[in-house]
């Protein structure tokens, strides 16, 4: 139907329209105009697209440059064909071809995007244009304001923008930029328009495939007065993550009252300062992910100038996993320690510890083989009404709902038998074990009470409402904007650990049964057979015997497990803004403030270290805090209607620490002697930003664009590792009296007494000082005349320090993407080159230093076929190169993890009617 509007010549042509209707609708201004802004100023006429039928990368990158040329402020666009023809399984994989935009892909895939070099959590993500409430999925993940893009299915969106420069119409709390998401609504497809996908993912690491579906049927009525929209859609993978572990080092100074360890030092071999690996892990991640969304959209419209809208969206996602690690301890029973190795650069490489399998051994050597088994279903839902009204010159629009996420059920099962043979260690290729024929007898591994069973039940929820105003003038100010916003978020999370008693201390895993051997580790040459075809028990009867042991002998959940990680939050913010719009000439854009009063009022608990009173004592942590914030911004556009356009935008800017970090809490790694905490003292960032573009439209459907951006935070939230003393909750174990056998190291982890109270390393935010983020893009897109190749790149420079000369967590200096396509007749090809740069992270466990995560190359690629209007075939490749993600101390160079995904395949079926 060649007259008809698509989704995406609807969403473009609302896009491209005055944004006072777009605020009443959206909160965005590409949304479905309430009114239209007057012709008086001298921006680019809005191009009519009726009748205009998109298809194909050409077409779709022409379409996002007329959002990015149209618009006020710094926008970068991506159109649902965009996210369709990008390999790609979530929306933050397409998106990351965007300027600025770059992914962390800790599990193989992105999940959180960063914008021009700031914290994911310090960018907003909105769906047409209210919040979705997030919940971790994942034992231990910290809750984060920065959206999780494995929420949504692709096929879902009709478009989205990227604003990295503030209006002050656009809900506060970002630094680095806002997401706009857009579903497809029903008068933007063509009545009874039906269409789908059908296809498999396929992981090569885990060499199994999982089946993916999607449909979408639209209807209104002929006069589009009445209409809905629904979509189904279910995706399912297979993640195999193989990883090497290293969560702390020790100095050889701390090992010298073992004689060999003396002896080596006395000798030159090795030095006091050299850093041995307190553990070498092996670890092996597996997870049956799956995701099922449904979407609905009914549009009334039932006079010229009135419009309702009504989105609901309902998503569950499956996390289930199992994660087992092999431990070389080589820390504990440091006695044991026959020798060492070091590379002569401070590190210790490798090593010998004798055990129950030596004679003559004076401190057995510990194996633990940690088998954790994790249950995680997360549902979010949500509802979101909208409403438009449009008068002679005025509108008024209004907006409201909320969005519910949860994962009440999630349960974790740890398993942990032990080996006490003796092994040789080495820090990249694993441990060999002195009799292997021993290590994998089932009888030789033995429980103790350091296994347990964990339920985190977390909840969170978002309500919202917000009313806008619009009044048209004649002149060089030709619209006002005004309006006022609520919104408020709730949040809550608990921990009950229930240990093994010690009256399974003894039990064996040939007393269990199930047992079995791993053959893994391929990806890592030269990995030894030890640590590759290791003892694993099955992971039902592992969980089984676990909570039976627990739930099924009564036992209480510990106390200082409950206390330290039992939290709740409420966020409350109300806002007002005014926004002025103007045009005359060349120049148009806008300047405005927003108001923002905001409440955080929560509840923690604290625990005490007072060795006199029983443990472990504690106490609620109540706070209450009030903020008051003025939010100017100014956008200004110079477009001389030639192929140049130029911007400039000056804006104070807010944004928050993640929830969980705004309450006092503690979570803590008992064997680790690490943990985690929040500070209800914590102030928002405070910047303000500033943004200069020059673009060059030299060609249709071509640009080459410059961007200069500079952020100076005022207030940079700083986390540290302080020591600390807190109650260890595996006191009374075998675990516990290794820790207390350790020699005491005043200022750092240990110190453990005969109450059970210890020294940790605990990672706690605090307000800092000064930060900037300065850099630039240099972005490039050019089809190449009729011959059906062309290109779109991108560059990004990005230089983030502290004041005191720290680096700025998720800053990469450099990134860049390279995507060629060629499209011609029913064939298409796109490959993607993109490279991140180093950059700060956090570490894999709770209170693990922050570490670095190595350059990072992405190579992908896509091949299609369309046999007809109708059907048609893609093949994407992601992770074509097998690039493993590896983190180190960017300080001392000393390891700390690597993990290997593999690559994934996905092929589809398409269809449309």
């Amino acid at each position: 139907m060649p007259n008809r509007r698509t989704l995406l010549a609807a969403s473009i042509f609302a896009s491209l329209c005055l944004p006072v209707a777009a605020q009443a609708q959206d909160n965005d201004p590409s949304a479905n105009a309430a009114t239209a802004k007057p012709a008086s100023g001298g921006k680019q006429p809005v191009k009519e697209l009726q009748g205009v039928t998109v298809t194909g990368i050409r077409a779709s990158l022409a379409k996002s440059i007329d959002t990015k040329r149209n618009a006020d402020a710094v926008v970068e666009a991506v159109t649902a064909e965009d996210i369709g023809k990008f390999p790609s399984t979530n929306v933050a994989e397409a998106i990351s071809q965007i300027p600025g935009v770059t992914i962390d892909r800790r599990f193989g895939q992105g999940e959180r995007v960063s914008i021009d070099g700031t914290d994911p959590s310090l960018n907003l993500t909105f769906l047409d244009g209210h919040p979705v409430a997030q919940t971790p999925w994942l034992l231990g993940e910290q809750p984060n304001r920065g959206f999780d893009y494995t929420q949504l299915a692709p096929e879902v969106l009709g478009r989205l923008e990227v604003y990295k420069s503030p209006e002050a119409r656009l809900p506060e709390g970002s630094i680095g930029g806002t997401v706009i998401m857009h579903t497809r609504q029903p008068f933007d497809l063509a009545p009874n328009t039906l269409s789908g996908s059908v296809g498999t993912v396929y992981n090569d690491q885990a060499r199994r495939g999982r089946p993916n579906a999607s449909v979408l049927y639209s209807w209104h009525d002929a006069d589009s007065t009445f209409g809905v929209a629904t979509s189904i859609a279910h995706y399912e993978e297979q993640v195999d993550r193989q990883g090497i572990e290293i969560f702390g080092y020790s100095p050889v100074s701390d090992l010298t009252t073992n004689p060999n360890v003396a002896a080596q030092v006395a000798s030159g071999q090795i030095k006091p300062g050299d850093q041995m690996a307190q553990e070498v892990n092996g670890a092996y991640f597996q997870q049956h992910r799956q995701r099922d969304s449904v979407t609905l959209g009914m549009q009334w419209k039932p006079t010229d100038r009135l419009q309702f809208d009504l989105n609901g969206l309902y998503v569950r996602e499956n996390f289930q996993n199992w994660n087992q690690s092999l431990y070389a301890i080589t820390s504990d029973h440091i006695n044991g320690i026959t020798g060492l190795a070091s590379d002569g650069n401070g590190r210790i490489t490798g090593g010998h510890s004798c055990g129950t399998d030596t004679a003559g051994c004076p401190d057995h050597a510990i194996t633990m083989l940690d088998e954790n088994v994790r249950k995680s279903v997360v549902t979010t839902k949500g509802l979101d009404l909208k409403g438009a009204y449009r008068g002679d010159g005025w509108s008024l629009g209004g907006q409201g709902g909320f969005s519910n996420s949860g994962n009440p059920n999630a349960d974790a099962a740890l398993f942990t038998p032990r080996y006490y043979g003796g092994y040789a260690w080495d820090a990249r290729k694993g441990m060999r074990f002195d009799d292997p024929a021993a290590a994998r007898d089932p009888a030789n591994w033995k429980l103790d009470n350091n296994s347990y069973y964990t339920r985190t039940p977390t909840h969170t929820r978002d309500v919202y409402g917000q009313l806008d105003f619009g009044k048209d003038f004649d002149g060089f100010f030709n619209q006002l904007q005004a309006g006022v916003r609520y919104t408020k978020h709730t949040e809550d999370s608990s921990w009950l650990r229930y240990y093994v008693p010690a009256s399974a201390d003894g039990t064996t895993v040939a007393d269990i049964g199930g047992a079995g051997y791993t053959d893994i580790f391929g990806a890592f040459p030269g990995m030894s057979d030890d640590y590759r075809r290791h003892l694993q028990v099955e992971r039902g009867k592992a969980r089984d015997w676990v909570i039976g042991q627990t739930l099924g002998n009564g036992v209480s959940p510990d106390p200082s497990t409950y206390l330290n990680n039992t939290w709740n939050l409420e966020q409350k913010a109300r806002a007002a803004y005014a926004q002025l719009d103007f045009a005359s000439g060349d120049w148009h854009g806008n300047l405005g403030v927003r108001y923002v009063h905001t409440v955080i009022d929560s509840l923690g608990y604290e625990a005490g270290a007072d060795a006199a009173l029983p443990p472990p004592p504690g106490a609620a942590q109540r706070s209450s805090r009030t903020f008051n914030d003025w939010l100017p911004s100014i956008n200004v556009v110079y477009d001389t209607s030639g192929p140049l356009v130029l911007r400039g935008s000056a804006a104070k800017v807010i944004a928050w620490a993640p929830y969980n970090q705004l309450v006092n809490n503690t979570s803590l790694v008992d064997d680790q002697l690490t943990g985690s905490g929040g500070n209800n003292k914590l102030d928002p960032y405070t910047s303000y930003n500033f943004n200069v573009s020059a673009e060059l439209y030299f060609d249709e459907q071509s640009m080459l664009a410059l961007s200069v951006f500079y952020k100076h935070i005022l207030n940079y939230i700083e986390t540290d590792a302080r020591i600390e003393r807190q109650f260890n909750s595996l006191f009374g174990s075998d675990t516990y009296d290794a820790l207390a056998a350790r020699p005491p190291t005043p200022g750092r982890q240990g110190n453990c007494d005969a109450q059970g109270f210890c020294d940790y390393s605990v990672l706690r935010p605090a307000n800092g000082g000064a930060a900037s983020v300065k850099g630039f893009t240099l972005s490039y897109q050019q089809p190449f005349g009729d011959s059906g190749f062309g290109i779109a790149a991108n560059y990004t420079y990005s230089h983030g320090k502290t004041d005191t000369g720290e680096d700025l967590p998720y800053n990469s200096t450099s990134a860049f993407n390279v995507s060629p396509y060629f499209e011609k007749g029913a064939f298409t090809a796109r490959i993607n080159y993109g490279r991140r740069g180093r950059y700060l992270a956090g570490g894999y466990v709770a209170g693990a230093p922050p570490a670095s995560v190595d350059s990072y190359t992405n190579v992908s690629a896509t091949l299609g076929w369309r046999f007809n209007d109708n059907f048609s075939l893609t093949l994407d490749g992601m992770n074509l190169l097998d690039e493993k993600y590896y983190q180190f101390d960017r300080g001392s160079g000393r390891a700390w993890n690597d993990y290997s995904t593999g690559r994934r395949y996905l092929a589809s079926a398409h269809f449309k009617f």
